[in-house]
């Protein structure tokens, strides 16, 4: 099935690389004009550049207020409205460890991007989209959100259970306004970030014995529940998580 999202106006953040690119590479496909925003302007801008007319590029840091105002403001001048808010970037740093060591200065980079940055994005869009005529937030979260795990990445971990609670309270605040608000929660999925933690071949053996499925995600299995979610088909569902683990948060214990 293809032109699932025929007619609508998608900005997806961190949209130079990863499950970003990709998402913006599927929107495309599905009928959707993009706005990539990233903070990497060259990458940024091959992407838009590589998917002609239906895409356009904004650099941005979302974790400033001003740069997520600038970004819809973009969007609605260059292709007139705003259907869909992909909250997809993040960061995990590698120093973001246990509770003890994490620094502070990491815990307050994490929070700024994965956690107010999905604030301000949603503040600045929710108007344009309500303009719009309504639309669909999808707030990138994770599966850490849901469980807990002794290989600690504490800053990481609270910054997406706070997407949780927020996009929770956002979509029952702005339901009635017909706007709809879910979080999306991966599991490990083979990107550039995880694919530096998990070329360490203990790390990588200490995660993988978790999944059921044995393997990690496809960044194209992500995004194909974000599509689902950014289309009319989810018309009845907010305030609510897709998980996408490969059965992570179902188990007790994995096959042999």
């Amino acid at each position: 099935m293809t032109g699932r999202l025929d007619g609508k106006v998608a900005l997806i953040t961190g949209g130079a690389s990863g499950m970003g690119k990709t998402a913006c590479e599927r929107f495309v496909a599905e009928g959707a004009k993009v706005v990539v925003v990233d903070f990497d302007a060259d990458a940024g801008r091959a992407v838009a550049d590589a998917l002609g007319t239906a895409a356009t590029f904004v650099r941005a840091d979302v974790s400033r207020a001003d740069d997520c105002e600038a970004m819809v403001a973009h969007a609605m001048s260059h292709f007139g409205a705003l259907h869909v808010l992909y909250n997809n970037a993040g960061v995990f740093p590698d120093d973001d460890g246990g509770v003890l060591e994490t620094p502070e200065a990491t815990w307050n980079r994490v929070m700024e991007i994965n956690l107010k940055g999905v604030w301000l994005g949603c503040r600045a869009g929710i108007p344009a989209m309500v303009q719009s005529g309504g639309g669909s937030i999808v707030n990138v979260a994770s599966f850490v959100a849901i469980v807990g795990a002794a290989t600690a990445q504490i800053a990481y971990t609270s910054s997406k259970g706070g997407v949780l609670a927020m996009t929770r309270e956002i979509a029952v605040e702005w339901a009635r306004r017909g706007i709809r608000a879910n979080s999306l929660c991966p599991g490990p999925v083979d990107t550039p970030m995880l694919a530096e933690l998990m070329s360490d071949p203990e790390r990588k053996a200490r995660r993988i014995v978790h999944i059921p499925m044995g393997r990690l995600a496809r960044g194209e299995e992500i995004v194909n529940a974000a599509v689902f979610l950014a289309s009319d088909e989810a018309s009845y569902i907010t305030g609510t998580q897709l998980l996408v683990d490969g059965g992570i948060t179902a188990a007790y214990v994995t096959p042999e």
